[in-house]
């Protein structure tokens, strides 16, 4: 059991293309669980910003909408797109919605969880907004609960950059 991610994972961009992590190899990349009915949806924009204020260093924030937390992530890919870019200015990646827990979990958050476990040990994502920083080595650094902002993980994302 790696505690790095596995690049060669297939992912369903928001667009219905599949494709794989290969293209963020070599990348620090801060991976997301999103939704755009949620107390923490305004997090939206502090994530457009550090991924616009550290792009050109090799940051990558990629979104992952998910419905399973009260089915706050109910639209299509084209509503999730146009509520992004209509309410965020989002332009970092986002994928077609996933699950991030339970039986049809997909396999880079069975990853990412066992990788670096929560509160008291548990691997399951609680909420919209948890976020996993991963170093350019592919090995999972962190993982923020919903309730920590974009803009507190400046500090850790710098580190990883270099």
């Amino acid at each position: 059991m790696s505690d790095s991610i596995p690049y060669d994972v297939e992912v369903e961009t928001l667009d219905g293309n599949r494709t794989t992590l290969e293209a963020y190899r070599d990348k620090v990349l801060l991976i997301v669980n999103t939704a755009s009915k949620c107390g923490f949806t305004p997090q939206y924009s502090g994530l457009e910003k550090l991924y616009r204020e550290h792009r050109d260093a090799g940051l990558v924030v990629l979104g992952f909408p998910c419905n399973q937390f009260m089915q706050q992530e109910p639209g299509d890919a084209a509503a999730i797109r146009e509520f992004c870019s209509l309410n965020y200015d989002v332009t970092f990646p986002l994928f077609a919605r996933i699950d991030v827990n339970g039986p049809a979990t997909h396999p880079l958050y069975q990853v990412l969880k066992r990788a670096k476990k929560g509160l008291l040990g548990s691997e399951a994502v609680k909420w919209n907004f948890t976020k996993f920083l991963v170093g350019r080595d592919g090995r999972v650094l962190g993982r923020y609960a919903p309730n920590d902002s974009p803009e507190s993980l400046a500090e850790p994302i710098r580190k990883a950059l270099p």
